[in-house]
């Protein structure tokens, strides 16, 4: 079943019909219950299924016009959420493997709900994940510390971890954006998620030493402006100062600065990245660079070691695909959900209005504490 949404093109890199293949490869790794891992099982081994990545498939899924499918997957995560809001960190052929919940898998679900509603009008469905989404965010602002960086995850025995992530913290500042959007739309607002969102951007933009040191991986070069707390001339420099690490003419992003490795996935959050901060022409160049990691049925390889020049690590995961589809559709603007990194419910995706948090608020927030 299809729904009415038409999916994205960008001539002369990727066709309409290109991108429903795309989407097609990643249903063709659906599980029967509606959970998407990161890839069927290869050479006997099973890939892993957390809820971020899930979330970022089905919402990929709606973007090409796989409707029932997407349903099927919110389904199965509102099915599997544990009382305190969270899910496990990872399930192999439905077993949970690591029990821990991480708070940015568990805040993503209201980017996933929000843009549902933003690509269907189902108002009726958005209702019905709302109590998902409020515990989840309820569990992710249990971790927020009074600085305001939210604490990677919570162990199966309740205690937090002794750290934060600057890419986790990133794109939690999104799901908070959106997962407002989300109360304030069903008449449920919750001033509090913003004031805590507003602290977190600040953290974030201003507060590097908060977060354990990841810096070789390039997620914590870009997610910031991937996610909102970084923009305007601040994102600027913050893509030339790892520019020339991180990425390579003709290939795209690496994965980490140290490895000669370079994701489809991380090239186009990439796009997305430089996209949302306004960098179009260089957003457009690196999609139609990491093309070369697509397979002929649609699909895409994680990734391309250069050196070894072979597909590293060999699998065709539908993370990767999912990331494809929304780069595409945010460079060709074709859906209503296509500017999800660039605004929510019509107001920019950016910082907190001042570099001071006491004078946006962001001080004043006073929920969840470890």
């Amino acid at each position: 079943m299809r729904s009415e949404t038409v999916p994205p093109a960008l001539p002369g890199v990727v066709s309409r019909d290109d991108i429903v293949a795309t989407a097609r490869s990643i249903v063709a790794q659906q599980e029967a219950s509606g959970a998407i891992p990161w890839f069927a099982p290869t050479a006997g081994v099973p890939g892993h299924v957390d809820a971020w990545n899930h979330v970022e498939a089905a919402m990929a899924l709606t973007v090409a016009g796989f409707g029932a499918e997407a349903r099927r997957a919110y389904e199965w995560l509102r099915g599997v959420q544990r009382p305190d809001g969270s899910w496990p960190a990872k399930w192999v052929l439905g077993e949970v493997t690591e029990p821990g919940g991480e708070s940015n898998h568990a805040a993503y679900v209201a980017v996933g709900v929000w843009h549902e509603l933003v690509l269907t009008g189902d108002e009726e469905f958005a209702r019905h994940m709302w109590p998902a989404v409020r515990r989840a965010i309820d569990f992710t602002l249990g971790l927020q510390t009074r600085r305001g960086e939210i604490i990677w995850m919570r162990h199966e025995n309740g205690g937090a971890s002794d750290h934060a992530l600057l890419t986790g913290c990133s794109s939690i500042y999104q799901s908070l954006r959106c997962a407002v959007a989300l109360a304030e739309h069903l008449g449920e607002p919750q001033p509090e998620w913003e004031l805590a969102a507003d602290q977190l951007g600040h953290v974030v933009a201003a507060h590097p030493e908060a977060f354990a040191d990841k810096s070789r991986w390039s997620m914590d070069w870009y997610y910031p402006v991937l996610g909102g707390p970084v923009r305007g001339e601040d994102a600027e420099r913050r893509f030339a100062d790892g520019w020339d690490t991180f990425v390579v003419p003709g290939l795209g992003c690496r994965c980490v600065s140290d490895q000669p490795w370079v994701t489809a996935a991380e090239s186009c959050e990439l796009v997305l990245a430089l996209d949302a901060a306004g960098d179009r022409d260089r957003a457009l160049e690196l999609f139609a660079t990491v093309q070369h990691l697509r397979h002929e049925d649609g699909s895409y390889w994680t990734g391309w070691q250069f050196e070894n020049r072979r597909h590293f690590p060999g699998d065709r995961s539908t993370y990767t695909a999912a990331a494809v589809i929304l780069a595409a559709d945010a460079l060709a603007d074709a859906s209503p959900g296509a500017r999800l990194f660039k605004e929510i419910a019509g107001r920019p995706l950016g910082p907190c209005a001042a570099s001071d948090p006491a004078a946006c608020g962001c001080a004043l927030v006073t929920v969840a504490r470890r």
